[in-house]
């Protein structure tokens, strides 16, 4: 089994399951320490290649997901994969889009979506989910729990 990120490291959130969750922006030096198994990446165009797994879902900056049923399934499956492995989330930022796509995680963990903005904020980066329209779809957020 491979080992999941350190509780404490920068940008990892831990969910109240246990599961440990990388957030981080991209603009920002890759930060020290093990690689990503898997990334989802929150972007308005496709990412450059990394030497990891990674799943893209087109989202504009300060914006929603393009395709609400590609987010709902990449977001589940960062959060199954999470279990077991090293799972980041990122975006430019680390702020907005990555805040959002936390949030959601943390819902699918069993956090109300109605106490997931807060919970990310307080439990990863204070300034995450920068968007009215943001904070809404958390806020309507209901996973599938596969």
């Amino acid at each position: 089994m491979t080992q999941t990120w350190e509780p404490g490291q920068a940008g990892v959130l831990c969910l109240p399951s246990g599961r440990l969750i990388r957030g981080r922006g991209l603009l920002a030096p890759f930060p020290g320490g093990p690689r990503p198994e898997f990334a989802l990446y929150l972007l308005g165009k496709r990412p450059h290649p990394v030497d990891w797994e990674f799943r893209w879902v087109r989202w504009r900056d300060l914006r929603l997901p393009a395709d609400d049923a590609d987010a709902l399934e990449a977001l589940e499956e960062a959060w199954r994969r999470s279990e077991s492995e090293r799972v980041e989330v990122a975006c430019w930022g680390g702020r907005g889009r990555t805040g959002t796509a936390l949030a959601c995680i943390a819902v699918l963990d069993g956090v109300p979506p109605a106490e997931a903005v807060a919970f990310v904020r307080q439990h990863y980066r204070r300034g995450a989910v920068e968007t009215p329209w943001q904070r809404a779809y958390v806020s309507r957020f209901r996973g599938q729990q596969t």
